[in-house]
This record gives structure tokens, C-alpha cells and sequence, in this order.
């Protein structure tokens, strides 16, 4: 049995290197990802406390995943895996009075993300796109999370790869092909746009991120839309375009 490191952000790096030796399909998104993926730390301004963990694994490695935490020291949340274990799964960490989320092949909250394809592009945690996409997917946006986007786009250049740049063309893919999706993220990033003004940050990386932001919305307005993306666009607002949390698997 592992032992639990009680500052979360070293468990999550015990947790990714305990996975990757046990060839445990396992990624972190969440708070924890975006600041571990920070380079040279996060300003002051955008950094925050992190409680839980959260974690994705493919559909096949569910059940690596649940034998994994399990023996890493975490409890299950026995009925809840039973009911939702084909979309998440739920433990415990009793002591730190932590919780773990796995989600499996795809991220479903406000809108689905999906993940199966591209969860081992890279070593630890989701591509940079699919980090900010699960931030600004949420149709109810708080301040925590304008602050984990905005901590997305602070310390990496918007471009067409993954690695260190946010992958434009993987956020204006997804968008083009669901209307709902574009309707709340561009909604979102133009919220997180107006934000920027009102952390303590110097003047140019203010201005990094006004156009990191400009930059992103440009491209996701480029990709050509889907059939369907344009044929939901002209219900527009009438029909409620996103899933509230009672509907979704698990709750919030």
C-alpha cells in the first residue's frame, strides 16, 4: 500500500510516477494539473489551494485505474463505482479528507470532452487544450475557474501543437462540431477576457494573455462548422444548450 503524501500537488506527482512505473493509464486535469504543467510556478495573482484530485483514465484501463488507487491506499465509493463506473469513479482519502475523481474516456460536466484518443499524448496530465476546454466547458463559470484558465493560457503560447503550446486547432475542432460547446466556451473565454484586468499582474503579461485569448477565439471562429453545429445555431438560445449537474453522472 502507497503512502499518502498530505500536500495534495506531491501526491499527485506520487500518484503519476507510481501509475507510469505500474503502466496504469492515468492522467491529472483539474486545478492540480494546470499548476503542476506551470512553468516556473504560477504568478501569485493566479495561484490558489487545491483540495481534491482528478484524474482520467481510458475506457479500457477503468478497472487498472480502481485496482490501482485502491491499493494505493484510497477507499471506494462502492455504490457509486457500481452505478457510474462507466463514466467515473469515485475514492477517498479519509485521513487528508481528500476525494479523487477518475473520469473514464471522456470528461462530461456542462458539455462531454472527449479523451479516449488523446489521454496518452503526453506523460502526467491532459493536453494543455483539453485543460482549458474542461475549465471552460462550465456553463455556470465561478471565479476558480477563470483563474485555472487564465493559469492554462499565462504560461503557454496558443499554436497548433500540443506540448507546450495550447492546441488551437484541437479546441476549434471540438467547438465546430458542437454548437452547445462553442456556445458556453466562447461565452467563457470572453468572460476570462474581461478578468484579466482585474489580477495583479505586470502590464505585459496582461497583454500576453489579451492576446492568447484573441488569438484562440480568431481560430475557433476560422474552423468551418458541421452540418449539425449549424443546424442547432438556428435554435440558438431558445433550447437550454448545456447538461445541469443533476443530469450528469454522479452530480457535481
Amino acid at each position: 500500500m502507497g503512502s499518502i503524501e498530505a500536500d495534495v500537488l506531491a501526491e499527485g506527482k506520487r500518484l503519476l510516477a507510481q501509475a507510469a512505473a505500474e503502466k496504469v493509464p492515468l492522467r491529472l486535469l483539474g486545478g492540480v494539473a494546470i499548476r503542476l504543467r506551470a512553468p516556473g510556478g504560477l504568478p501569485s495573482a493566479l495561484a490558489r489551494e487545491y483540495g481534491d484530485l482528478d484524474f482520467v483514465t481510458v475506457r479500457r484501463g477503468a478497472l487498472l485505474a480502481s485496482n490501482f488507487l485502491r491499493d494505493e491506499g484510497y477507499e471506494p465509493h462502492v455504490a457509486f463505482n457500481a452505478l457510474h463506473g462507466n463514466e467515473r469513479l469515485l475514492f477517498f482519502d479519509n485521513e487528508h479528507d481528500r476525494q479523487v475523481d477518475v473520469f473514464v474516456g471522456q470528461f462530461r460536466m456542462s458539455h462531454r470532452i472527449p479523451l479516449d484518443q488523446r489521454l496518452e499524448l503526453e506523460p502526467g496530465t491532459l493536453p494543455l487544450a483539453e485543460l482549458l476546454l474542461t475549465k471552460l466547458q462550465i456553463a455556470q463559470l465561478n471565479e476558480k475557474d477563470v483563474r485555472d484558465a487564465l493559469a492554462v493560457l499565462h504560461g503557454h503560447p496558443v499554436g497548433e501543437e500540443d506540448g507546450d503550446h495550447v492546441n488551437a486547432g484541437r479546441v476549434a475542432e471540438l467547438c465546430a462540431g458542437d454548437w452547445g460547446l462553442w456556445r458556453t466556451f466562447t461565452a467563457n473565454l470572453a468572460a476570462c477576457r474581461d478578468y484579466v484586468g482585474r489580477y495583479e499582474l505586470p502590464a505585459p503579461e496582461r497583454a500576453d494573455l489579451v492576446a492568447r485569448i484573441d488569438v484562440l477565439s480568431e481560430r475557433i471562429e476560422r474552423e468551418p462548422k458541421t452540418r449539425a453545429w449549424r443546424l442547432r445555431a438556428k435554435v440558438g438560445d431558445r433550447k437550454r444548450w448545456y447538461e445541469l449537474p443533476e443530469e450528469v453522472a454522479g452530480g457535481p
